[in-house]
């Protein structure tokens, strides 16, 4: 938290925990991911009795961790890579609670981008402060020349440097960020490189992604922070670093797991709520959280007639998944060359989106790699069509990283998801918010609209402490400030720009 002009949202006052109270609310989430963690956190350190239901045996969500079996040997395995941003705020101030000083994340030093011409973008030795760190990352590229730069459209890409939320939605959302980019001529080869990158870590071709959710995340990693560019990763599994810890702390403070249980419907009364799960068993509640994927949330509310109205339920049924992604984790029986940076991300190089060489940060994968003289290469693909792309991956890999053909697999692990909201032009006046019309109930995860610059894990981190604010504050509670890089853009001049343009459009 170094940047001076971050932006700490407060929550309301009230009292310090539910020992004030003549009761104890109880409150069941569902969903064991970012979202749902922070919400049970944010109630139950301040004294509400809570009951978290996760489907999977673990905790975490997207961002999980668990290990598995093969003729004895255990290999650790997660759903992929995930980059923790120094801007993420409110995910860190939840890791914080197990690790105050977060010594479970390892910074990643550089991040390297490569196209299929070859050509290599790095973040390594940026500056941090806007506009600085875009400009010497612009001018240093291969593949930005100051020429394409002089022929971009200055006016129709002010809102790009000047983002405010929620207004760049009403300005941008109706348009796909492939659309605008070629509007405001962007230079191809750098748009395929730097901003398909940030496209597809929403699992959404460009095309199909909203341009003002472009924008916003632009805003957040470059224009909008001086956090920095360089982010950080946990430094052992997934559940060992984060989540087994995490459920200490919060068994602690009396929150009740159930794994491997699924929410089937839930019965809203007068003022409480029954809660169905798959066991047969029902749990009454005073308030519920619903953290759940999109799927989920789509499953429960189906079942729960009444729930709701009839245009909040609308919105929820509206609401559509990013296509296929897959992770594909190879323990190889001899190294990747030292010379191979930890995290290589691409373009052009399709189905492969990017490569993490695991034994570079994650202490189980050095254990292993260190055992056997080899490599744990894990491969992401995201936006997939019907096809599994883990062959033409591969080859891929071995382009890159030639001395991989010869390896021999020990063991391999493929996984194939599409749980992943999809931010679509034109969604976002759509997309269900924190607040729902039932009171009592309330939203969190990272397809939830909050009208603020978050995204990703952030998001589901964000919209969590946000729901456990609502119901705190209906119970005369104290909430959780959370923070966040600034609203609006840093400079008054592109403000204004992003601000005539608007009223030019409308």
């Amino acid at each position: 938290m170094t940047d001076r002009r971050r932006r700490t949202h407060p929550a309301a006052s009230g009292l310090p925990n539910t020992g004030a109270l003549s009761w104890r609310p109880r409150v069941v989430v569902v969903g064991g991911g970012i979202a749902g963690l922070a919400a049970a956190t944010g109630l139950a350190e301040r004294g509400v009795a809570v009951e978290v239901i996760e489907r999977e045996t673990y905790l975490g969500g997207r961002a999980g961790g668990w290990t598995e079996h093969r003729d004895g040997a255990e290999f650790p395995m997660n759903r992929g890579f995930h980059a923790f941003f120094r801007q993420y705020y409110n995910l860190r101030a939840l890791l914080r609670r197990t690790d105050p000083a977060l010594r479970m994340l390892t910074p990643v030093d550089d991040y390297p981008l490569v196209d299929a011409a070859g050509r290599r973008d790095s973040f390594r030795g940026l500056p941090r402060t806007p506009p600085w760190n875009a400009l010497v990352f612009a001018l240093r590229s291969p593949t930005f020349r100051l020429r394409d730069l002089a022929r971009i459209e200055a006016r129709a890409a002010a809102p790009l440097a000047a983002v405010s939320v929620p207004q760049i939605y009403e300005l941008l959302d109706h348009v796909d960020a492939e659309t605008f980019l070629k509007s405001i001529n962007f230079p191809d080869a750098a748009r395929h490189l730097a901003f398909e990158v940030f496209s597809r870590s929403f699992f959404a071709e460009p095309a199909h992604l909203s341009a003002a959710e472009l924008a916003t995340m632009f805003h957040i990693y470059f224009l909008g922070s001086n956090e920095g560019l360089i982010f950080d990763v946990p430094n052992a599994n997934y559940d060992t670093a984060m989540w087994q810890p995490m459920r200490q702390y919060l068994e602690q403070h009396d929150v009740r797991f159930r794994l491997g249980t699924e929410a089937t419907r839930v019965d809203a009364g007068a003022r409480t709520f029954r809660m169905h799960i798959d066991s047969g068993e029902r749990l009454d509640a005073d308030a519920v959280v619903l953290a759940t994927d999109i799927a989920g949330l789509q499953r429960i509310v189906a079942a729960s007639a009444g729930l709701g109205n009839d245009l909040w339920r609308a919105r929820i049924r509206r609401l559509r998944t990013a296509p296929p992604f897959a992770v594909q984790r190879l323990w190889l029986d001899r190294p990747v060359a030292a010379q191979r940076p930890a995290f290589l991300g691409t373009a052009g190089h399709k189905p492969l989106d990017n490569i993490s060489i695991l034994e570079r940060y994650e202490r189980e994968a050095g254990q292993w790699a260190r055992a056997h003289h080899g490599s744990v290469v894990e491969l992401h693909c995201y936006a997939l069509g019907s096809k599994s792309p883990c062959r033409a991956a591969t080859r891929q890999l071995h382009k890159l990283y030639p001395e991989t053909a010869e390896a021999h697999i020990v063991f391999e692990r493929v996984l194939q998801r599409n749980d992943c909201p999809l931010f679509a032009p034109g969604s976002h006046a759509h997309r269900p918010g924190v607040l729902t019309p039932q009171p009592g109930l309330v939203l969190a995860g990272d397809g939830i609209r909050i009208d603020l610059p978050v995204a990703l894990m952030e998001r589901a981190a964000t919209t969590g402490w946000w729901a456990a604010n609502r119901l705190l504050s209906q119970w005369g509670l104290a909430g959780h400030a959370v923070d966040t890089v600034p609203t609006s853009g840093r400079w008054a001049a592109l403000r204004w720009l992003a601000r005539r343009e608007m009223q030019r459009l409308r």
